[in-house]
């Protein structure tokens, strides 16, 4: 049996009602490795990188010096885009019939977007409407994770079902 297999299993074990009333499994399944790898892997693997890759020290590239945690965040993303990449595919939207690379562009592309959309969205709330900080990033938060869900099931996964 495959990981995904698995991955698959643990998360339909928790698919019960009133969820499974309310909730299509496929959203469930989104919803449960998005909030896996955002929530739990992003800051494992940032505590490891920033405590023990970057060590706390600043990285002077020449052109620009890096504060010890945007570095970690900078060698964190690729690790967690790809096993964001990783669930949707084999999770979340396993019956696509796209081909991998063509997945993945437009998984680069819809994330992409969504950090655009987020960096857009701080900006609107707290400049222009006068939102304190955290509540937008919880606002711009739930708008991007609509658009991220929109996204990978009609662009980057499209004809994904089950």
């Amino acid at each position: 049996m495959r990981l995904s297999d698995w991955i698959i299993r643990a998360i339909d074990w928790f698919y019960i009602r009133p969820v499974a009333s309310l909730v299509p499994r496929q959203t469930f399944r989104y919803a449960v490795c998005g909030g896996v790898n955002f929530l739990l892997l992003d800051p494992f693997y940032y505590f490891l990188i920033y405590n023990y890759v970057v060590a706390h020290r600043y990285f002077d590239l020449g052109f620009v010096v890096l504060s010890p945690h945007i570095a970690a965040m900078i060698l964190v993303f690729p690790i967690t885009f790809f096993n964001g990449f990783w669930l949707n595919r084999n999770v979340a939207f396993r019956f696509s019939p796209l081909r991998t690379r063509t997945q993945l562009l437009r998984y680069a592309l819809s994330v992409a977007g969504s950090v655009l959309l987020t960096y857009a969205g701080l900006k609107f709330f707290v400049e222009v409407c006068g939102v304190w900080p955290t509540p937008a990033k919880v606002l711009t938060t739930l708008v991007t994770t609509v658009y991220s869900f929109l996204a990978a099931k009609y662009y980057s996964f499209r004809h994904a079902e089950r």
